[in-house]
């Protein structure tokens, strides 16, 4: 949005980010947007971020209007083909899943265990993962729950590693995935373990440290230190410009959803609305990025269906 503004903005108008810290807390999530809804001077919500957050915030934003875009969730509950005004770019936990169960198929593992939080988040992914392991006459060995609090990580570990499986799959976000991989790192070294894109942030791999060589991660976004996609090459000038050299998943997303959103604002033109942004955007088909497609048009369903592996190596870094 700042490479955007110093071009003058969109037709004429200068984009203002306005970023509110809801501690990963819907209820504080919902406070925030009736803050913006009340200051009437917001026109969008972009990027809001957390599953429950999300699933709180959005009916409050459609009921005034506003457009809800590129929120930081794959979870299929925001995805609804009849909802409107909600715009996802980022492939859903789904998606994920079934790359990471396909991958476990096509290398013929066949003994695998699920550790899945038990919240919102972690039961919508464990649905994805047993309907795409049935769909492959997989079933899981053991499936087990870890609270978000990760009070009960040591458990589960305990559980999983007993069940003997040759892969566990981790339907986890935040603490739970950091105490659960750390576990059985300690304990069964070499264990495959499979990932949402949510593990890939900066903070978690230095968390997880060597304990996490080896882990195989799913992207809804392609890898921010290769150049071959255009726009890729796009968001490195543009950090660089900025004189940020700390190239992630995590920002090159943040970098995508706010291109897609300047396209959607350009389209809608000078007498821009609400309704004329809602509508460019259902519109959107097929629109290239620089290297990803996006295609709206079905409800909140995902514009882009990427999802490739990567891998963490012995020093903690992301590789493909």
């Amino acid at each position: 949005f700042d490479a955007v503004n110093a071009q003058g903005g969109v037709n004429g108008r200068l984009i203002k980010l306005v970023s509110k810290d809801d501690g990963y807390d819907p209820k504080k999530s919902l406070e925030n947007v009736a803050s913006f809804i009340e200051g009437d001077s917001t026109f969008a919500l972009f990027s809001t971020f957390g599953t429950a957050n999300n699933e709180a915030l959005i009916p409050v934003a459609q009921k005034a209007g506003l457009p809800v875009l590129t929120p930081y969730t794959g979870a299929p509950s925001i995805r609804a083909s009849s909802s409107k005004g909600v715009f996802n770019l980022r492939a859903s936990y789904a998606d994920e899943i079934d790359r990471l169960v396909s991958h476990l198929a096509t290398v013929g593992i066949r003994r695998i265990g699920i550790a899945y939080q038990n919240n919102g988040f972690g039961k919508e992914v464990l649905a994805a993962a047993n309907d795409s392991l049935e769909r492959r006459q997989l079933k899981a060995v053991l499936i087990i729950s870890v609270e978000t609090s990760a009070s009960d990580a040591a458990a589960a570990t305990d559980r999983l590693l007993a069940s003997d499986p040759e892969a566990v799959l981790l339907a986890l976000a935040g603490k739970p995935t950091i105490e659960v991989i750390k576990g059985i790192a300690q304990r069964r070294r070499g264990m495959q373990m499979y990932a949402l894109s949510v593990l890939a942030t900066p903070a978690n791999l230095k968390a997880l440290g060597a304990d996490g060589t080896g882990v195989t991660i799913s992207q809804v976004v392609p890898f921010p230190n290769q150049s071959q996609m255009p726009v890729v090459r796009e968001y490195q000038q543009a950090m660089t410009g900025a004189g940020h050299t700390d190239l992630s998943h995590l920002s090159l997303e943040g970098y995508l959803n706010a291109k897609l959103v300047t396209e959607g604002l350009r389209r809608a033109g000078r007498n821009l609305t609400q309704a004329s942004l809602v509508s460019v955007m259902d519109g959107m088909r097929n629109y290239n990025l620089g290297g990803m497609e996006v295609s709206f048009g079905k409800g909140a369903t995902s514009g882009s269906r990427f999802v490739e592996l990567t891998m963490i190596n012995g020093q903690g870094k992301l590789i493909k």
